[in-house]
């Protein structure tokens, strides 16, 4: 059995080019893709992502990457202080929707960490928002809706942790087979720009469509509209921003001074809708938005709201009636309160804003696709954020005498990856990924299980001389999923091979080998070190109090 790696296929669907856009304005293709069963490709005109004007008006969508973490954000503080009724009953009035119908795809794992899925919907829709659009915004319908603002939260399951991804809403990917909103039929896969899923398939087909792409279990959703998101700014008393430059955009209805200036709901919004400001790109108004949500972290988690009943009262109010989410979720009080005291416990040093690492559409300029394989490290890596870290303090009754226990590093531990299923070219594979988190992988070759048959269950075994042997097995234990126990005894490869690669580590000398066969219920290695694109891409929510933009 060899170990040869084989390249995998192409989705032809991924090469098709997209159909050209339709004519007509942009509120009377509104209202015909919502009416239309199965929507029709995308059909807003192409837009730079390295700069360049904007449209006017009509054209300025609400890009705001903050609606719907501030709607969140708002939900978990209102946990807090859950012991006053007047904070408990707000709950009730948080809108609901129920979705797990209409997803039709298959559903990845739960994990244990916590995945919300965040939208802010640009329907005209509703009191507060048809004077965002044009006359077609306050008839029917609203002609239409879109989500220019997707946005995935990932709370870890210590809960400890919290990080925002953001993805760009002229990505274009693999649309997943989804039921029409309104119809109700089913709608065949297709190649389109990410945030159409919303607009054929609501919520349900965004949620899927983000489950497909990166393989992570979406576990609620939450949406927020125009409206909502000035009565939260309201509530939370403004937010104050940093600008390098003045601003007079007629198309947003904003004016302001360089500098310091406090924004209440509405120039919030004109703020976050802004197009003519810096180079004018969808990137660099990501960032700018994700600065601003920064700014509301800490503020909607200081002391100065949650020890003021007053003001964390009219907040909660505005919260919860600003906000649309699935039942489980809000009727979920224990859950709520859950994810409330996280809030708390989170410093804004643990809130990291993230975007998807993406580069120009080879097919389309004006359009991004994710960079590979950055992006599927960074999912992998919210993926495999699994474990509840336990308390390891040693109990009163413990010898004084016992050696603490010594934590060996991934640089320290000598691998050997083993194939034990059929599948051509799994233990490269595995190997690059454990040299990635910095593993000394030194060979690689194959395990022919008893039979013939493929190794059913991975398998960890070390030598059983040798005292550092158990230690370093731990480690290699801890980064593999599903976690194979580690076992005294090594076993015979078939066919090993050196294994170079220039960021594999460099274990000391005279380090005892680990062995790892590979077997059918492997998933991954754990990701811990992130590619420099995702990292570039992040920013951290405590280093942007005094940032100018």
């Amino acid at each position: 059995m060899s170990d040869h790696r084989i390249a995998p296929p192409v989705d032809p669907a991924y090469d098709r080019r997209v159909a050209p856009t339709q004519p007509g304005s942009r509120m009377a293709r509104r209202q015909a893709a919502a009416a239309a069963p199965p929507p029709p490709p995308y059909d807003r005109p192409p837009r730079s992502h390295r700069g360049g004007g904007g449209k006017p008006g009509g054209q300025n969508k609400m890009r705001v990457l903050a609606w719907v973490s501030i709607g969140l954000t708002t939900v978990m503080v209102a946990g807090a202080l859950t012991g006053y009724t007047v904070y408990r009953d707000a709950f009730g009035n948080i809108k609901q929707k129920s979705v797990k119908e209409d997803i039709i795809n298959p559903r990845p794992p739960d994990t244990g960490a916590l995945n919300v899925l965040l939208v802010g919907s640009d329907t005209r829709a509703g009191k507060g928002n048809a004077q965002y659009g044009q006359q077609l915004a306050r008839e029917a319908d609203a002609g239409g809706k879109r989500t220019d603002t997707i946005i995935l939260l990932h709370i870890s399951p210590n809960r400890d942790q919290a990080r925002l991804i953001s993805f760009p809403r002229d990505s274009m990917v693999q649309i997943p087979k989804c039921r029409n909103e309104t119809t109700k039929q089913e709608m065949p896969p297709r190649r389109d720009m990410i945030n159409s899923a919303y607009n054929s398939g609501g919520i349900a087909c965004t949620m899927s469509t983000i489950e497909t792409l990166t393989g992570i279990r979406v576990n609620h959703f939450v949406e927020v509209d125009f409206s909502g998101f000035k009565n939260i700014v309201d509530a939370l008393g403004g937010i104050e921003i940093c600008l390098k430059s003045g601003v007079n955009d007629r198309a947003s209805k904003l004016v302001l001074p360089p500098g310091k200036s406090l924004l209440n709901g509405e120039k919030a919004l004109g703020y976050v809708r802004l197009r003519h400001y810096g180079d004018g790109s969808d990137i660099q108004r990501i960032r700018r938005q994700q600065i601003f949500l920064s700014k509301v972290v800490a503020k909607a988690t200081s002391s100065a709201l949650l020890t003021d009943v007053g003001k964390l009262r009219d907040f909660i109010a505005a919260a919860a009636g600003s906000v649309t989410m699935d039942p489980e979720l809000a009727n979920d009080t224990e859950q709520l309160i859950e994810i409330a005291m996280s809030a708390r416990e989170l410093t804004a040093s643990g809130v990291k804003f993230t975007t998807i690492p993406w580069v120009p559409d080879p097919l389309d300029k004006n359009r991004v696709v994710w960079k590979e394989p950055d992006a599927q490290e960074l999912f992998t890596a919210i993926r495999t954020d699994t474990e509840v870290t336990k308390n390891t303090a040693p109990s009163p009754s413990a010898s004084a005498s016992a050696k603490p226990k010594v934590t060996v590093k991934p640089e320290q531990v000598k691998v050997e990856v083993l194939n034990g299923t059929k599948t051509v070219g799994k233990a490269r594979e595995v190997a690059d990924q454990l040299a990635k988190e910095g593993f000394a992988v030194v060979s690689v070759g194959n395990y022919e299980a008893p039979g013939g048959v493929s190794l059913a269950n991975s398998e960890i075994h070390y030598a059983k001389t040798g005292a550092t042997a158990p230690g370093q097995a731990d480690t290699l234990a801890g980064s593999v999923l599903p976690k194979p126990a580690p076992a005294a005894g090594k076993v015979k490869a078939v066919n090993p091979q050196p294994y170079t690669w220039t960021q594999a580590g460099v274990a000391p000398k005279g380090a005892p080998v680990v062995q790892l066969l590979v077997g059918e219920d492997f998933k991954s290695v754990k990701v811990t070190k992130l590619p420099d694109s995702v990292e570039n891409n992040s920013i951290t929510a405590s280093q942007q109090k005094n940032v100018c933009t």
